[in-house]
């Protein structure tokens, strides 16, 4: 099995959201201070040692998240169709995160969404 590094940053933004369908409280407009945590998994350095800049995931990060920062995420594709859950949410960030990433040496392994500092989810996909 080969070694592999795994990168982590962290990154943040503020946004509102509803859960459809929810019986409770979120069912209304509330918002939160959103926490992402990206995981990058590379095995390989460049000539300076690197698998990647801490700085190019943290640019990628913020792309995604000024998206949705200070929004009504129900609004925005995809939520306009699917619960803006966490787990939906973090599934998005995975998802086009991978897309500003992935190479050949380098891949998205993971994205973790706190909603709050006591409540979060990972997606990952091994």
């Amino acid at each position: 099995m080969a070694a592999t590094y795994t990168l982590r940053v962290l990154s943040e933004f503020a946004a509102a959201h509803t859960l459809r369908d929810y019986p409770g409280a979120c069912s209304r407009l509330h918002g939160h201070n959103w926490k992402v945590e990206v995981e990058v998994r590379g095995s390989e350095l460049d000539q300076i040692g690197m698998v990647i800049d801490f700085r190019d995931i943290k640019r990628a990060a913020r792309e995604v998240g000024e998206r949705l920062d200070h929004r009504y995420l129900n609004e925005l594709e995809p939520f306009d169709s699917i619960n803006p859950t966490a787990e939906n949410i973090s599934r998005y960030f995975y998802d086009e995160l991978s897309q500003r990433l992935n190479g050949q040496n380098l891949k998205v392994h993971a994205v973790t969404l706190w909603e709050t500092d006591r409540a979060c989810v990972r997606y990952a996909v091994d």
